[in-house]
């Protein structure tokens, strides 16, 4: 089960990656777009996290709720809404960045809490 956990929880990292850099190869271009790789790492973010959670269960480890609850609930915003702009030819500055922002506050949650 240890290395269920560790393998799960590699797979959230490299989620986290592929949004987090997805995002970033943009930041210097006129034109933002929802590219796949940002789509895939979203989805498995938020699949890799729930999977991760059972794991952790299944473990008896102790689970912070909220925290996972709070990560749950910023995670599903930002794949729906990379979800709901993925075929838009552009999308908005400020939804872009707001969509960087929340993956960013989504590792901070992680990290900090």
């Amino acid at each position: 089960m240890e290395l269920l956990r560790d393998v799960v929880l590699f797979a959230h990292l490299l989620g986290f990656g592929a949004l987090f850099g997805g995002a970033i190869v943009q930041l210097g271009d006129a034109v933002k777009v929802i590219n796949s790789v940002m789509l895939i790492g979203v989805l498995a973010q938020v699949v890799s996290g729930i999977v991760l959670v059972g794991v952790l269960e299944g473990l008896d480890e102790s689970i912070d709720t909220v925290k996972v609850a709070v990560k749950f609930g910023v995670g599903l915003v930002v794949a729906v809404l990379c979800w709901v702009n993925r075929a838009k030819r552009e999308v908005p500055t400020g939804l872009f960045g707001g969509i960087v922002l929340l993956t960013l506050a989504e590792a901070g949650i992680a990290v900090f809490w």
